[in-house]
């Protein structure tokens, strides 16, 4: 009889159908909760998230951002349409601020500065270029892809994850009310003290204004920087100075101005690259003052780190401040006059030779080459090397057969050596300048050691590449004066620009090593006054100077 009332009071099993219903019930609000969390970490990540890698640590993350406590308010106390309205704007801006801050990280990380919204368009196509000539074309284009998806995407996805957190906002507005409130008088005791999570991250966060302040600013100071730019371009002093008394000291000289690419002040004075290549500049020295050359050596301020070298090498040879791309554009379509231009002025027959060029290149009218070769016109059919079409042992091989054969006028040539440029392997060997040929000398070589995906794996690699690029390059141009330097060779060799900080770290400085070489003793002595040192290495107590004052001092010695 128990049984039976047992049986008599105990529930049916529900039906399959509504098993199942309640089953879908539970996982509908299990993703629910996961997408609000999803969306509150991506809201939160995004306000509180450095600009910079090596700012990346669990302190960072652990802050009180003030423009969340700031938009909670807002939407609580707008009312209808208007939480809506709140709720879209907030997307937007939370989606521009977390393309700005994608696009710093990568910014800081190569160049180490922020990103300019006006003006660094400009360098994607080169770092397209990079990337296609690392990784192949596919690689780039994927990456170019992925980019533009996340661009389009990133304010989509902000606004609804935004909603979501509305919504969840409204349904416990109490709550919600209370904690903004306990948190902004957190903030503001965390702030009045100056509490940091990590070293220069405070824990009461306003860094994604900050962040938006600054590209703000950044707009305003391109703004007005094209008027000011202008004004000091108008100051020259040697315009026009006539071709007679120009470079009097240096006529019947052949003048090769060479920049080594990121050859910076790290590589003679950090640990990890200077035992190596100080001992090549050391060894380098000594090689020269046997054949009778003397050198002096300091430093120079460059105006950008990282990558842009083109703007180093107008700013060194234009006396002009060039450190963005509206500036680089101003000087181009002016009448600046350069030191190319005080050459031609002066008699010299002016050319250009440039590795890294395989197409035209309707700027270098603006440096009044005679003569304006690139990777097509040089002789080369040898194969490249990542990015760098041709081997620097070639390109001097080339100046010299181009440039300085039987019978040449006095030449003014201006030349940068690419092979240390990023990625920086796989690297050629030095050969006989007699085996150097047209290049396919170097056919083995192109497959030689890590390829750049396998490198760049980690950082002992890359900067152990780093290291053997910077010494190839100087080895080679080391190489080039002993074969073929007379009296009548000087030869001015710069860095263009520090590598970026992956190499150097985030605090380098801007400096570049500078060197002019010259067997007549008579062309050293002109720049006694300067207070360079002796030999191919300044060490750390050498002179500094910013690059833009490098083109009057010289003309000025040598009038």
């Amino acid at each position: 009889m128990a049984i039976d009332t047992a049986l008599e009071t105990t529930e049916p099993e529900p039906a399959a159908p509504e098993k199942k219903s309640r089953a879908r019930a539970r996982a509908g609000s299990v993703l629910r909760w996961i997408g609000t969390v999803l969306g509150a970490a991506v809201v939160y990540f995004t306000l509180v998230s450095p600009d910079r890698l090596t700012e990346f640590s669990l302190g960072a993350f652990i802050r009180i951002p003030i423009e969340g406590l700031l938009l909670v308010a807002l939407f609580l106390a707008a009312r209808g349409h208007w939480r809506t309205a709140v709720l879209s704007v907030a997307g937007v801006i939370l989606g521009v601020l977390v393309i700005v801050r994608l696009f710093n990280l990568g910014f800081y990380t190569a160049l180490s500065r922020p990103f300019d919204p006006v003006l660094d368009w400009v360098l994607f196509g080169p770092a397209f270029g990079l990337v296609s000539s690392s990784l192949g074309r596919p690689a780039a284009i994927a990456v170019a892809v992925v980019l533009g998806l996340i661009v389009l995407a990133v304010p989509v996805v902000m606004t609804l994850a935004l909603r979501r957190l509305g919504r969840l906002a409204l349904r416990y507005r109490k709550g919600t009310t209370r904690a903004t409130a306990i948190l902004a008088g957190a903030w503001a005791v965390l702030a009045l003290f100056n509490v940091q999570a990590a070293q220069g991250l405070p824990v009461a966060s306003d860094g994604a204004t900050g962040t938006l302040g600054d590209q703000v600013a950044l707009v305003r100071r391109d703004i007005n920087d094209g008027k000011k730019f202008g004004s000091q371009a108008a100051v020259d002093a040697f315009r026009d100075v006539p071709g007679s008394q120009l470079l009097t000291a240096l006529r019947g000289k052949d003048v090769l101005f060479t920049f080594v690419e990121s050859y910076g002040r790290d590589a003679v004075e950090n640990p990890q690259y200077a035992p190596q290549v100080d001992a090549t500049l050391d060894q380098g020295t000594q090689a020269l003052a046997a054949k009778g050359f003397e050198a002096r050596s300091a430093f120079l301020t460059s105006p950008i780190t990282g990558g842009g070298s083109w703007m180093a090498h107008e700013t060194i040879l234009s006396g002009l401040w060039v450190d963005n791309a509206q500036r680089s554009e101003t000087l181009l379509a002016s009448d600046r006059f350069t030191l190319n231009a005080a050459f031609r002025r002066a008699g010299w027959h002016v050319a250009g030779i440039m590795p890294a060029n395989d197409r035209d290149w309707p700027e270098g009218k603006f440096f009044q080459y005679h003569e304006l070769y690139d990777s097509r016109t040089i002789g080369y059919k040898g194969p490249k090397f990542s990015y760098v079409p041709v081997p620097d042992q070639f390109t001097l091989a080339a100046y010299q057969r181009l440039e300085r054969g039987p019978g040449h006028p006095p030449t003014f040539t201006e030349m940068p050596l690419v092979s240390s440029h990023a990625p920086w392997t796989p690297i050629p060997q030095l050969v006989g300048w007699d085996e150097v040929g047209d290049g396919t000398v170097y056919s083995s070589m192109s497959t030689a050691g890590d390829p750049p995906d396998v490198a760049w794996r980690t950082s002992e690699k890359i900067r152990t590449a780093y290291r053997n690029s910077i010494v190839y390059s100087l080895s080679s141009l080391i190489s080039y004066i002993q074969t073929y330097g007379d009296d009548n060779l000087v030869v001015v060799f710069l860095g263009d620009h520090q590598p970026s900080p992956i190499i150097v770290g985030d605090q380098a400085s801007h400096d570049v090593p500078i060197t002019i070489v010259a067997k007549d003793p008579k062309v050293l002595q002109r720049i006694d006054g300067w207070g360079w040192q002796p030999g191919l290495r300044p060490d750390p107590k050498a002179a500094v100077w910013p690059m833009n004052a490098f083109r009057d001092r010289f003309l000025t010695a040598y009038q």
